[in-house]
């Protein structure tokens, strides 16, 4: 491998090779631990304990990928149960066009986005976006009579 001239002191090129491995997402790094790999001769390895090492980090990676997926899964999974508690109830929020919205819960999805309350006035607003949850109508005092005014 040929040396790269460096005009700048080691403790800056460290710091800025330090904070570049570190932007990286997994399957950037993933990425060039394969093409290390491939670059190598399988026969004489640059060093058994590297690659071992290499073995290792990618093992984490993958694990470290499948644990984000399942508590992506998990969070959907709790997003809906306490969604279905809301099918009755009075909310408001923000819907996707970001308008406020109110109305009385009549189902809930699932989609791409997460979980959406489908209001029974025909407004959808994702469980991301919900602010409030009332038990009755806004204006009703629960008796079924409107509020008093003061």
């Amino acid at each position: 491998m040929s040396a790269i001239p460096s005009f700048t002191n080691s403790n800056t090129t460290n710091t800025a090779a330090g904070n570049a491995f570190s932007a990286l997402n997994s399957e950037q790094f993933v990425k060039i631990i394969f093409t290390e790999l491939q670059q190598q001769d399988p026969l004489q390895p640059s060093d058994s304990k590297d690659l071992l090492a290499q073995l290792s980090s990618l093992r984490s990676i993958q694990s470290d990928m499948e644990l984000g997926s399942r508590m992506n899964s998990l969070v959907a999974q709790n997003q809906l149960s306490s969604a279905s508690n809301l099918i009755g109830k009075y909310i408001s929020g923000i819907d996707d066009q970001f308008r406020r919205v109110e109305g009385q819960v009549g189902s809930i999805s699932r989609t791409a986005e997460g979980t959406v309350l489908n209001l029974r006035n025909g407004a959808r607003v994702n469980m991301n976006d919900l602010d409030q949850v009332l038990e009755t109508p806004p204006g009703n005092n629960g008796s079924g009579n409107p509020p008093a005014n003061s």
